[in-house]
């Protein structure tokens, strides 16, 4: 199964979902919050450098947890009606 190559819609909602993500880390280093979400420091710089702009939903949900931000707002910044 071939993956469609990301629009550049999809690339920007990246760049603002790790503009958020970095945002919310604050001085907490990227391997405490990767640790506490459970993924790797390498993941969480390239969701938060948009290098992965469609990381998959637990993922986040877990970057949202350790990082103590409501996926409501995850999805409200990263909407596609926000770009523009």
């Amino acid at each position: 199964m071939v993956r469609p190559p990301l629009t550049p819609l999809e690339h920007e909602r990246g760049h603002r979902l790790g503009t958020l993500l970095r945002q919310a880390r604050g001085r907490r280093s990227m391997a405490e919050v990767a640790s506490a979400a459970g993924l790797s420091a390498e993941t969480l710089r390239k969701i938060e450098t948009g290098r992965v702009p469609t990381p998959a939903f637990f993922t986040i949900a877990a970057l949202a947890r350790a990082l103590g931000v409501s996926l409501d707002v995850l999805a409200e910044v990263c909407a596609a009606d926000r770009a523009a």
